[in-house]
């Protein structure tokens, strides 16, 4: 589990003086305890819910690295950057474009799917083999495409 990790390696970053890591160690850290406080939160986070919590961290920091390189602040992108990559590695690898396609055409061939009416059935069990390891946005695309 995540949670369990991240104490330590907030303590390893802090004797390292590893502010860039710290930050973003910090970042999860309190998005993990947020998710446990919330009303009906689990006192122990499943697996699968602390990755899509890393992955909403990540989204967001992408989403405002996006905004902060349109306004030309590099300095604020930076730090979005660096935390992405500090997130990230606690992840599961990301698969490539064509391995995601693959797993999407043996759904649709296994669904049956024919046109874009079939598209929340692909999506429904596309989302669900594909956890943590595509991007929603990548796996919509690629359904949409191969449905049209």
């Amino acid at each position: 589990m995540i949670s369990k990790n991240i104490d330590q390696e907030i303590k390893q970053a802090m004797l390292a003086k590893d502010q860039v890591k710290l930050r973003g160690l910090r970042a999860i850290k309190a998005a993990i305890l947020l998710a446990k406080t919330e009303k009906g939160g689990a006192e122990d986070l499943a697996e699968d819910a602390e990755i899509k919590i890393l992955q909403k961290l990540v989204k967001q920091r992408k989403e405002s690295a996006d905004i902060y390189k349109s306004q030309g602040r590099e300095d604020l992108l930076q730090v979005e950057q660096e935390e992405i990559d500090v997130i990230s590695q606690y992840l599961p690898k990301q698969l490539e474009r064509a391995e995601i396609e693959e797993i999407i055409q043996n759904i649709i061939t296994q669904t049956g799917a024919t046109s874009v009416k079939d598209m929340g059935k692909v999506m429904g069990l596309a989302n669900k083999e594909l956890a943590g390891k595509a991007e929603g946005k990548l796996i919509g695309e690629i359904v949409k495409s191969r449905l049209s």
